[in-house]
């Protein structure tokens, strides 16, 4: 017992003196980026396991503005891997983060249980504060606005969760239904005044009107592939791209998949109406997708068959990283590279110049780096507890 308080004091000054090193470091930093890591699921081989007695889930901050980035906070919060992999967030002064509510494992049921909150994090508090507020229905992505005021959390009963963000007061303002069956991945327009949802089950992706804090369902629908998942948008306000997962990614598939292609589907947000124009062809399974801030490049994390068992002809140990180029309105591939074992999220850093990904099994971050078209592993890597699930930067 002594021993166990001992350690638990230690973790909390250590909590403390990362705290400390954030706000010291605020007004320099402009580059925040927050990692969801599940520890209680471990993927073996393709197969779902939940091994007894699992470390805590947690979120780690990551500081991005220096290479390779630094890690300045790991906070204990609830995560699951369940899901696409945008149910974090983090508000634009890196004050608040947003975590969605894990998919929990029943040992006693052998079944997943969900639960309909989203964990509010005061970055700030010594040692950090975790608080709930509940939404009614399970989250699926979350994403923030660049005034910090407004969030959005797209669930799995087709509805969206409009919360009012004041400070470190998070309330819920309003839930919007927009479709009968899942949602996934969310992302606003540079600009604030629309969001894109991306309709999992029903296919395509909605379009939003966002003024004033009021959340409307425009009616607009965009083309997609199967099942749509995450979203990006550019920081220059022209493009968003879309990953869509294919039939793996739809409810209770009951078919054998072997690894087929997938797609990703570029949007024209520049003006209105948005419109799809391009469906790019990319390996099975492209969990996480983004576009650098310069709208330059797209990042595609395809797993592209190393989800599958052993026993299935599409299996691969590593997915890949792809890159392509916005050319003339066109996306087009120029590198790629390989990846991690069924890995997750994906994001560019401010300055374009770097990828991060998720490398689940692997339980780490792995960095990638992006020059004029080339894509090189870096060979940095870090280390976590548990294997990165959900990824987001500061709203751009």
């Amino acid at each position: 017992m002594l021993d166990s308080l001992a350690n638990r004091s230690r973790r909390v000054r250590a909590l403390a003196g990362l705290t400390m090193a954030l706000a010291a470091c605020a007004a320099q930093a402009s580059d925040w980026i927050v990692s969801g890591n599940d520890a209680k699921y471990q993927r073996v081989e393709g197969r779902d396991t939940y091994p007894d007695n699992p470390a805590a889930d947690t979120l780690t901050l990551l500081d991005a503005s220096v290479f390779p980035p630094r890690v300045r906070m790991q906070v204990e919060v609830e995560n699951g891997i369940q899901g696409p992999p945008q149910a974090v967030a983090i508000t634009p002064d890196a004050k608040l983060a947003l975590v969605g509510a894990p998919t929990r494992y029943d040992y006693a049921a052998k079944k997943l249980l969900m639960d309909s909150f989203v964990q509010i994090v005061d970055l700030q508090a010594t040692p950090p504060a975790v608080t709930r507020l509940d939404i009614g229905s399970h989250p699926q992505g979350i994403a923030i606005d660049r005034s910090g005021t407004l969030a959005l959390v797209p669930c799995v009963d087709g509805s969206v969760a409009v919360l009012g963000i004041d400070g470190k007061r998070v309330t819920l303002l309003d839930t919007l239904k927009i479709a009968q069956k899942r949602l996934a991945g969310v992302s606003f327009t540079h600009d604030g005044a629309h969001a894109l949802v991306a309709l999992r089950d029903e296919q395509g992706v909605a379009v939003l009107d966002v003024a004033n804090d009021h959340v409307t369902d425009s009616g607009t629908r965009l083309s997609s592939g199967v099942a749509p998942y995450t979203i990006d948008v550019s920081s220059d306000g022209k493009w968003a791209v879309v990953s869509d997962v294919g039939l793996a990614g739809l409810p209770g598939y009951p078919g054998k998949l072997a690894g087929d292609a997938d797609t990703v589907t570029l949007i024209d947000v520049s003006r209105t109406p948005f419109r799809a124009v391009q469906h790019v062809s990319v390996p099975s399974l492209p969990e996480g997708v983004a576009i650098s801030p310069d709208g330059k490049w797209i990042g595609v994390q395809a797993m592209d068959g190393s989800n599958l068992t052993p026993d299935n002809p599409g299996r691969h140990a590593r997915g890949k990283v792809l890159l392509f180029a916005i050319r003339d309105g066109q996306a087009v591939k120029v590198a790629e590279a390989p990846g991690g074992e069924a890995a997750q999220g994906i994001v560019f850093t401010a300055d374009s110049k770097h990828l991060i990904v998720q490398f689940n099994v692997e339980k780490q971050l792995a960095f990638y780096a992006v020059n004029g078209g080339h894509l090189r592993d870096t060979g940095q890597r870090i280390s976590l507890t548990g294997g990165p699930s959900s990824l987001r930067t500061t709203p751009r």
